[in-house]
């Protein structure tokens, strides 16, 4: 396994001054030490304009009074918590740079020889991880990249929201319609959404007949359905089990349901439009797009969740970003099964995950790479890891080198051998 560590932070020296910050909702916490080994006791500022300017001062203050020269900040991942914070720091002479709660947990026993977790003991742990070179280098995304984000976690939520009333909407029609279910299929397509704000009960579509019901299916699946999944669909009802009782309640909730997702989807289409205004002002982006089987969406989140490809030297730095990057635990004679870490950005591995699964299908750029991890024996989610892995790979490079990607280039052994 080649060693893909990403670089750590080590910037720390004689005139620099160490910032630790434990974020919270609505007080954060502030903590300073100097190259010799002097601290400022642990402080609460508020999470305000207020605050800040209060926290600054007081680290502006302590680094003239040890004359040091440098700022380096660090802080725990926290969501959505610390981004004020950063916004207002963004413009100042410090490096900013953050640690993984899963440390901090480990490490906070050092202190004190105790396990407790308290808001003045956090960030001095914080700063012991920074001075142990185990921070990562932040990247906050700026312009078009900040607003790519903030799309596809937005995009992520109205998703998660129209599955989940998907659910609800197939659970209520169990009960007062199950056969439905069975007919149309999908009941998140346009078809099954119209029929069922017309009628969602069996008595409904009886009284439309037949001939009428054919016709809006065909009209409202432009062809797709007609005559044939009406009479289905007629005879399904006669002979409905779907409870009776209690009918017009169910009704009024499938109504509503039926409401909220489509007001829903309206919503996320809105987000894909802007997702692709926004990814015309990235000129890298046409690099990754010329990627068979990566579309605007799967790049949009990409640029979004990574920031700035360009921040980033090595392949391994955006891998343990992702959390793709590999490990195992051996022990003596003990050999560990190699694992990704998870480690990283959940929904960037969500996005490669589905890139990948475009990239492994019958025409696609790495469907005779993942043939071939099957026939050496290797499990299908395991074969879908490493796809992911090398996609991001071939993303990295094309933006890297400023290109576009040529499924059917080759190249000829002599110029293979120069470039050796």
């Amino acid at each position: 396994m080649k060693n893909i560590n990403t670089k750590k932070v080590r910037r720390l020296n004689e005139e620099t001054l160490l910032v630790a910050v434990d974020i919270g909702m609505t007080m954060n916490t502030g903590y300073c030490r100097c190259p010799d080994g002097a601290e400022v006791k642990p402080f609460d500022f508020s999470n305000g304009r207020n605050g800040f300017e209060e926290f600054w001062r007081r680290v502006c203050q302590t680094k003239k009074a040890n004359n040091l020269r440098g700022v380096i900040m660090g802080f725990e991942s926290t969501g959505p918590y610390a981004e004020p914070l950063l916004s207002f720091l963004r413009r100042k002479e410090v490096n900013i740079v953050q640690v993984n709660p899963f440390h901090t947990k480990r490490l906070k026993e050092l202190q004190g020889n105790s396990p407790a977790k308290t808001d003045k003991k956090d960030p001095k742990v914080i700063a012991d991880i920074i001075e142990l070179g185990h921070a990562l280098t932040v990247i906050i995304p700026e312009g078009s990249a900040a607003e790519l984000r903030r799309l596809t976690a937005a995009r992520e939520r109205g998703m998660q929201r129209r599955t989940a009333l998907l659910n609800q909407l197939h659970s209520l029609l169990f009960l007062i319609f199950p056969e439905f279910l069975r007919v149309m299929k999908d009941i998140g397509n346009k078809t099954s959404q119209y029929l069922l704000k017309l009628c969602c009960i069996p008595e409904g579509i009886i009284e439309l007949g037949i001939e009428s019901l054919a016709g809006i299916l065909k009209k409202i699946s432009r062809g797709n359905m007609g005559r044939e999944r009406a009479e289905a669909l007629y005879k399904a009802a006669q002979e409905s089990v779907g409870v009776g009782e209690g009918q017009r309640s169910i009704e009024l909730e499938v109504g509503a349901l039926l409401s909220v997702l489509e007001e829903t989807e309206r919503f996320v289409a809105i987000l894909e439009v802007e997702m692709d205004k926004q990814l015309k002002e990235i000129p890298y982006s046409k690099s990754i797009l010329s990627i068979k089987g990566i579309g605007t969406i799967i790049t949009a989140g990409l640029i979004g969740e990574i920031g700035d490809f360009k921040q980033f030297r090595t392949i391994g730095e955006v891998l343990k970003l992702a959390g793709l990057d590999l490990y195992e635990i051996s022990s003596g004679q003990h050999k560990g099964k190699k694992r990704i870490s998870k480690r990283g950005r959940y929904l960037l591995r969500k996005l490669l995950f589905f890139a990948a699964l475009g990239a492994v299908r019958k025409g696609g750029i790495m469907h005779e790479c993942y043939q071939g991890y099957i026939k050496r024996g290797m499990l299908r989610m395991k074969a879908m890891i490493a796809i992911a892995r090398k996609l991001l790979g071939v993303i990295f490079a094309v933006v890297r080198d400023q290109s576009v990607f040529e499924s059917a280039y080759s190249e000829k052994p002599d110029e293979l051998k120069e470039a050796a």
